[in-house]
């Protein structure tokens, strides 16, 4: 009898091991599903090409690569929170007229009420994300559409951007922030660089270039490209790793069901107006760090760059798919062509149309991937 029982117990494990409902599938069939999967190619494919077309112009040496690397910073920055916020099922076009504001915030106060630049960078931050949160609120409230109510915060913090540095210092760039940020002591947590004596060291071995008098030709790691890399880590962990991360695949899955279901869906949609607010801040203040100015102009259309390279990197227009690695590795594509086009000496004009052709591209791959996922003809 005994042997029965465990003859019965094993076919019941086996009947358990096989549930119909949980279908095996290739290494490479889930390779493919992977969001960042296309970007990553992407990537490999324009590094290889600038290798092609542009190898003794100096892209690949170590000035050159933290030079695209620190352009690919910066649009990061803003698109891990734009990608999180499209997974969510929202946009936010008001980016880049936040990263006008915010170096307003911290420049004016700084420079003409004598304010301390640590309390001007708090206080950059706590508006950015205060405005952010406002946005957010008005969206799930009124329930338009974000791009509308994006839109309209877009104009609204450009207007206000031009209107009050006018009004307030009767000029458009305020400069003298460098000054003021001398002997801050967080300042240097938002611009510069890190790890300069090691860059000494390998510039006295010869593994990278040196100038005239001695000094390395990269001075140490910018600042941006460290946080560019610790927003990937942490935004890709709260993902993929908790559930907080599944909240924000629910809510632009099928909101209604994830709130049948307990998801609170309009706290954590407010929630990442707020992250995204935040990130364009801290594009922001870096800015200002790194030319120890602000001006009414800049950030101009990033808000699209940043969608741009989310949708790149594979998130979908219509939320419920995305990936934060794969948002890194479209603004990474970013920074190389907009890099290589100037070290191989093309006119700038063809950025633009890379732009719209690799949008398409990434458009069409989606929608592909998408079909494949819900398995809709």
């Amino acid at each position: 009898m005994m042997q029965v029982s465990k003859a019965a117990g094993a076919s019941a494990g086996a009947k358990s091991s096989a549930d119909e409902r949980v279908r095996k599938m290739h290494w490479a069939q889930r390779a493919f599903m992977r969001p960042e999967l296309g970007a990553a190619a992407g990537a490999l494919l324009v590094l290889g090409f600038f290798m092609a077309v542009a190898p003794n112009s100096g892209m690949f040496n170590a000035d050159g690569i933290f030079n695209w690397l620190t352009v690919s910073a910066q649009l990061g920055v803003i698109a891990i929170g734009a990608s999180l916020l499209m997974i969510a099922g929202e946009f936010d076009l008001s980016i880049g007229s936040m990263i006008g504001f915010s170096g307003m915030m911290v420049a004016i106060p700084a420079v003409y009420w004598g304010v301390p630049v640590w309390l001007s960078i708090l206080f950059a931050f706590a508006g950015g994300i205060a405005l952010g949160l406002l946005n957010g609120l008005i969206v799930v409230r009124t329930r338009l559409p974000s791009f509308i109510v994006s839109l309209a915060f877009l104009f609204i913090l450009r207007g206000l951007t031009l209107a009050l540095s006018i009004l307030l210092t009767n000029r458009t760039i305020v400069s003298g922030v460098a000054d003021r940020a001398k002997g801050d002591w967080l300042a240097p947590f938002f611009g510069g660089t890190v790890g300069e004596p090691v860059f000494v060291l390998l510039a006295n071995w010869h593994l990278i270039g040196q100038f005239p008098d001695g000094s390395p030709v990269v001075p140490g790691v910018p600042v941006i490209v460290v946080w560019w890399l610790v927003l990937a880590f942490v935004g890709s962990f709260v993902l993929t790793r908790t559930q907080f991360g599944n909240f924000i695949f629910a809510s632009g899955g099928d909101a209604n069901a994830a709130r049948n279901l307990g998801v609170p869906v309009a706290r954590v949609k407010v929630l990442l107006f707020g992250v995204t607010a935040a990130c364009a801040t801290l594009y922001g203040v870096s800015q200002v760090m790194d030319f120890g100015s602000a001006a009414a102009d800049r950030g101009l259309q990033k808000e699209f760059e940043a969608i741009i390279a989310a949708v790149i990197g594979g998130s979908l227009l219509t939320g419920g798919y995305g990936s934060v690695v794969g948002a890194c590795f479209g603004a990474l594509i970013f920074g190389v062509v907009q890099q290589g086009i100037y070290f191989a000496n093309w006119s700038s004009d063809w950025f633009r149309v890379f732009l719209g052709v690799m949008l398409l591209m990434a458009v069409l791959f989606n929608k592909a991937v998408r079909r494949r996922v819900t398995g809709e003809r």
